[in-house]
């Protein structure tokens, strides 16, 4: 992987996400690709921007029965995508599941806790102990469930890092020391991400929304 930078493209028009991975292609390691680009474009938007040369990593946070799951995997082995993630919150039988319908160069990693959530959150959805905890313990549970990789927050990634050494570690919620969080409560920055053990940051709106996204790309490459 030249860059752990995966820009998020999550833009309502086709037309803008392909003008703004072609402008900072250079700058970035892979294309992350959400639940709001995929249902506005499809099949038809991945291939789209496949075609730029990087990998695409879909974002789709799949969580369903496990027979369920295997089949929206196998819907979408024909796009080549090098990770997908399901919710760790859906099960070892689901997470094994999606992990045997993927095709062998297509990562499955699970999503542990989301980063817009917190303690709070967790416990107004009945889930006691901390973020951290819950977050240590799905960790754990996808690592028995033989899948590449999770997604955490910063402030976890260090902790996972420890435990599972080849695991993939994908850090979403990352801010720049003067940006503004936005929706994300436990954030950190791309550095400390990356010192902490992730392997992949995902990086949206510090690019996407900068005044000029070639050198806020630029920018980050440079503190990592």
């Amino acid at each position: 992987m030249s860059s752990p930078v995966f820009l998020a493209l999550d833009l309502p028009r086709l037309d803008a996400a392909k003008d703004l991975a072609t402008l900072v292609k250079g700058h970035v390691g892979g294309l992350k690709l959400g639940l709001e680009f995929f249902c506005a474009h499809g099949h038809h938007g991945v291939h789209e921007l496949a075609q730029l040369g990087l990998p695409i990593f879909l974002d789709l946070k799949l969580h369903d029965i496990p027979n369920t799951v295997a089949g929206a995997i196998q819907a979408i082995n024909v796009l080549q995508p090098a990770i997908v993630t399901v919710h760790a919150s859906g099960g070892r039988a689901m997470m094994e599941d999606a992990k045997a319908a993927a095709t062998g160069k297509t990562k499955i990693i699970a999503v542990t806790m989301l980063t817009s959530l917190d303690d709070t959150d967790l416990a107004r959805t009945g889930v006691a102990g901390s973020a951290h905890d819950q977050v240590m313990r799905l960790a754990e549970l996808a690592q028995t469930a033989g899948i590449d990789g999770i997604v955490c927050s910063g402030q976890e990634v260090g902790h996972i890092h420890r435990q599972w050494k080849t695991g993939l570690l994908v850090v979403p919620g990352l801010r720049l020391p003067s940006g503004a969080q936005g929706d994300q409560k436990r954030t950190v920055t791309p550095r400390q991400a990356r010192d902490a053990g992730a392997s992949v940051l995902v990086i949206g709106r510090p690019i996407s929304r900068a005044a000029d996204p070639l050198a806020a790309a630029r920018a980050i490459e440079a503190t990592l």
